[in-house]
């Protein structure tokens, strides 16, 4: 099943206040963020091994392939789920539209 289609089965019972017509599924919202994560600290621990060995060809390898995983990953998350940051572009400004996630109570 894809992102797309599961967009209105919430049925995780979190604070995310729902509306039956517009809701997310909860779980695989949390394992995109939880994935995006991931890639995001392997490539920040990347890229600190590769500035003391600048020629290890394996792991600028997989540097450039987690940099594009992660890019392919965020731009999937942010059709369906809104901005990650300030920096994606959107036809329509969003950062206001759902609760903060303090006030999730999810993260």
């Amino acid at each position: 099943m894809s992102i797309e289609e599961n967009r209105c089965n919430c049925n995780c019972n979190c604070n995310c206040d729902c509306e039956p017509e517009n809701t997310v599924d909860c779980d695989l919202r949390r394992e995109m963020i939880g994935q995006i994560r991931c890639y995001d600290f392997a490539i920040t621990e990347l890229a600190l091994y590769l500035d003391t060995h600048p020629e290890d060809e394996k792991a600028l390898c997989l540097h450039r392939k987690y940099c594009k995983q992660v890019k392919e990953l965020k731009d999937k998350y942010q059709k369906v789920y809104g901005s990650l940051t300030i920096n994606y572009p959107c036809n329509k400004w969003r950062w206001l539209e759902e609760p903060w996630p303090w006030e999730r109570g999810n993260y």
